[in-house]
């Protein structure tokens, strides 16, 4: 029984760390509220639903979807883009159960996993040219 205890606890307070470690749109916004006030209502809007658009700036998207998992850039002949990625992190739960036996002896044993999401691939690329989001790439659902 203490064995279970401690493994709830464990479990309790690695879950109050993801949790409590995590951004939202609220406290980003509240990080940048000048920025956000001079916003137009129609922008500030789609940054409270975490949407972005063409012509958003830096700010506006990080306020809206956070920082990204990955930033790099694209040469082409048109010029360097800014590019920043964002995955899937929706999150996952799985629990596994065990037993073995042999030598006199029986044993058993469980585990419990938490995920933060899909990690095959961007869900959300936003292209920046001159500050300024010029393209928005999402990743089609099958």
């Amino acid at each position: 029984m203490k064995s279970q205890v401690l493994c709830f606890t464990a479990v309790v307070t690695a879950l109050s760390f993801v949790v409590g470690g995590c951004s939202t749109t609220d406290s980003r916004i509240k990080d940048n509220q000048a920025a956000f006030n001079a916003a137009p209502a129609e922008v500030q809007t789609k940054i409270r639903d975490g949407k972005v658009e063409v012509g958003f700036t830096e700010e506006q998207v990080l306020m809206a979807l956070g920082k990204p998992d990955r930033r790099y850039t694209r040469t082409t002949a048109a010029g360097t883009t800014d590019i920043w990625a964002y995955e899937d992190h929706k999150p996952s739960f799985s629990f596994g159960i065990g037993m073995a036996g042999g030598g006199g002896g029986t044993m058993v044993g469980s585990g419990v996993a938490i995920g933060t999401g899909d990690r095959s691939g961007d869900k959300l690329r936003v292209i920046f040219s001159g500050g300024r989001v010029t393209a928005l790439e999402t990743r089609g659902r099958k």
